[in-house]
């Protein structure tokens, strides 16, 4: 069993995604980011770095593993699903995964703080951070011209960089013209456990495509509030 600390972020969805598909069991443990419970010492302990998503194995006698990238390659060799074990099939697979959490993640997570939730808005630091994701967006565009997933086979770097792409409206970031983009996103979609994993530990679906809801402003408050104090927790 699998004791999972998360909250409704894209890193946090990488966990729940991973858990859906291998058909892992597991227990949520909703961690309130705007409450400080990430800096909660007995968090830390299972995440030193105070960051979701995090999860403990019950089954290895409580093994903690922090970093979301980390957890899903704990994961899926646990699993023995959704990571080739030969070398070159593994390195590809790594290779898309790295590109998540160097690129991908990064650079969303920067657009979404200059554009949604920095009071100021600085528009240089916007044009930078959208830009680069939407660069970044095109570079996945291009290896999904070459191959249905991104390392072949559906795997975890697909699951890890849809948990972010799919959010790429709250970003202000364009998918135009990337069909190859689109295609793929839609194909993640259609999976039933996918789709559940973005649900855990809540489903925020409809407020990242929102604009100018009550919903999205308030949410953006919170997320300002976390910003310009301690950190996210993300």
């Amino acid at each position: 069993m699998i004791d999972l600390y998360t909250a409704p972020t894209p890193n946090g969805y990488k966990a729940s995604i991973a858990l859906e598909e291998m058909e892992l069991p597991y227990e949520v443990h909703t961690i309130d980011l705007s409450a400080g419970q990430q800096r909660a010492p007995e968090f830390l302990r299972i995440c030193p770095n105070g960051r979701i998503p995090a999860i403990t194995d019950r089954d290895e006698d409580n093994f903690a593993v922090f970093e979301s990238g980390a957890i899903m390659i704990y994961l899926a060799e646990k699993s023995g699903r959704f990571l080739p074990t030969d070398i070159r099939g593994r390195s590809r697979v790594l290779q898309w995964l790295m590109f998540q959490m160097g690129g991908i993640g990064p650079m969303m997570g920067q657009a979404n703080v200059f554009y949604r939730y920095f009071p100021e808005k600085i528009q240089p630091a916007i044009d930078r951070y959208q830009a680069e994701g939407r660069r970044l967006f095109e570079v996945l565009d291009t290896r999904l011209g070459e191959s249905e997933f991104l390392a072949g086979d559906y795997s975890i770097a697909d699951m890890a960089n849809w948990a972010w792409v799919r959010t790429h409206r709250w970003s202000g970031i364009s998918i135009e013209g990337l069909d190859n983009l689109s295609r793929w996103m839609g194909a993640i979609s259609g999976r039933p456990r996918a789709r559940a994993g973005v649900k855990v530990p809540v489903d925020i679906a409809e407020l990242m495509d929102a604009k100018n809801t009550e919903d999205a402003a308030a949410f953006s408050r919170r997320a300002r509030a976390m910003v310009t104090g301690a950190g996210s927790g993300d």
